[in-house]
């Protein structure tokens, strides 16, 4: 990689993971779409799940008081499940399939009425959050657009939703992470960029916490819906370009 490579990587890895330490979600979809242009599906998902993993546990310890933990534990029964039935399969998705999915993904969730969005509070719909949240993540590499699905209905304010979700999604990147390993191995992994893209994962959601404690509830939708929809956008041209140019 050349020097303007490596810095616009790093450069990725501080914002994605600002923006998701503010939102919540949306950073993943930009760092794993920009990890994508240099690397293979499976070494770009690893490398993905390394960073993510002690962004969003590093935003957990931020917001550690505010987390929900009777939703962890049966979202974690949910996702070992999944992640059980997915492992026999031992699928691994094109880069154009993961762009298409990507992209897809708030569009097909804002069609759904919001009737039949259930709320992450009621009982049994960890568990069911789990396992299919899971699934979105092995396939499509991020799945933080449809685990807010199951935020969406619920009374929960910014901060206990971020801590949770932080929670929730430093064990789906554990999951991913290992997952991938599994079945394509990490040959073709960069382990020498890990720790540097760690420290600035860290450091890109330590900046969050002064932005959210000036956001107001609404401001946080509304802000979060705007830059889903943006990134998704950019992702579906992208999937048309590889299905087209391969």
């Amino acid at each position: 990689m050349s020097p303007a490579d490596l810095a616009l990587l790093a450069a990725t890895i501080v914002f994605s993971s600002f923006i998701s330490g503010v939102f919540g979600m949306a950073g993943g979809m930009v760092l794993l779409g920009v990890l994508l242009a240099y690397f293979d599906v499976a070494a770009g998902m690893i490398l993905f799940s390394i960073i993510q993993i002690f962004a969003n546990g590093w935003r957990a310890w931020q917001w550690r008081s505010y987390v929900l933990w009777p939703i962890i534990l049966w979202y974690t029964l949910g996702a070992a499940l999944a992640f059980t039935f997915l492992f026999l399969i031992a699928f691994v998705p094109d880069k154009a399939t993961v762009y298409l999915a990507l992209g897809l993904m708030p569009f097909v969730v804002e069609a759904l009425p919001a009737a039949m969005r259930p709320n992450i509070e009621w009982r049994g719909v960890p568990f069911v959050t789990g396992v299919l949240t899971t699934i979105i993540q092995l396939f499509a590499g991020v799945g933080g657009l449809f685990l807010d699905i199951f935020f969406q209905k619920s009374m929960l304010d910014r901060k206990t939703t971020s801590a949770t979700k932080a929670v929730v999604q430093s064990l789906s990147h554990v999951v991913r992470g290992a997952y991938f390993s599994s079945v394509a191995g990490i040959s073709d992994v960069p382990l020498w960029a890990c720790a540097p893209a760690i420290l600035l994962a860290i450091a890109g959601t330590s900046l969050a916490p002064f932005v959210v404690e000036r956001m107001t509830d609404h401001g946080f939708r509304q802000w979060t819906r705007a830059i889903i929809f943006v990134v998704s956008a950019v992702y579906l041209a992208r999937a048309s370009w590889l299905f087209w140019y391969g």
